[in-house]
């Protein structure tokens, strides 16, 4: 009796620990599922580049005896451009009626690649530069960038070397990032599911539930050994 009685008192403390990470679960898990994945993501308020089009033979960018990784031609809205990636993972842009290597975007450039392609309501209202050194917690990508944000929350982001629109942010993806971060226990990073809260806690819940199987069966044999001595 005294062993069930133990068993009994840690199960109950046990469960108010494990009823901490439960609930931030049980509630982030909901608010994530609350709204269709395409609306959080904010599919659909960039349309597609418009198809590459050429006067004439494209002239390859003027890289002689330097190593590329990938050469690709894309759409961008002052027109098409070469995408010069070198093997140290920097990147280029080249214009193809000239070969010429052209410099990184400036503010005014990045907010013209968004507004070529923006299929909202919503205006500019902030552009500022974002360092591949230090990038924003809701970019996570290690690249120099010009965040594009509108007057609705929504933000953008585009590669300052490539013009490429790295990252669509709407308000109701940076609250659903925050709800992974607290399910998955990691607020500062929201990369790590294995961090010792997750499996510090799941310990907890898994014994719990143990004894919380060893338990019952003792409690349904003292009740039906009491219920045969009123008998």
């Amino acid at each position: 009796m005294k062993l069930r009685v133990q068993f009994r008192r840690w199960h109950i403390w046990l469960g108010w620990v494990a009823a901490i990470p439960m609930l931030l679960w049980v509630v982030s898990g909901l608010i994530m599922v609350a709204r269709p994945i395409e609306d959080v993501r904010g599919s659909g308020l960039l349309r597609e580049a418009e198809p590459i089009r050429l006067a004439g033979t494209p002239i390859p960018p003027m890289v002689a005896g330097v190593p590329l990784s990938s050469l690709t031609l894309e759409q961008r809205a002052d027109g098409p451009r070469w995408v010069i990636k070198l093997p140290d993972g920097k990147t280029r842009i080249a214009d193809p009626k000239t070969g010429l290597l052209l410099p990184a975007l400036s503010a005014s450039d990045a907010t013209r690649e968004v507004e070529a392609r923006y299929t909202g309501k919503a205006r500019v209202q902030f552009v500022t530069r974002t360092s591949a050194d230090n990038p924003p917690l809701d970019l996570r990508r290690p690249i120099d960038a010009w965040k594009i944000e509108m007057d609705d929350g929504t933000r953008f982001y585009v590669d300052s070397s490539t013009g490429q629109v790295a990252a669509t942010r709407t308000r109701w993806w940076r609250f659903y990032d925050l709800m992974w971060g607290l399910h998955i226990m990691d607020p500062q990073t929201r990369e790590d599911t294995h961090n010792p809260f997750v499996i510090g806690f799941g310990i907890v819940a898994l014994a719990m539930a143990v004894l919380g199987t060893i338990v019952l069966p003792m409690t349904i044999r003292r009740r039906k050994a009491a219920s045969n001595g009123r008998g």
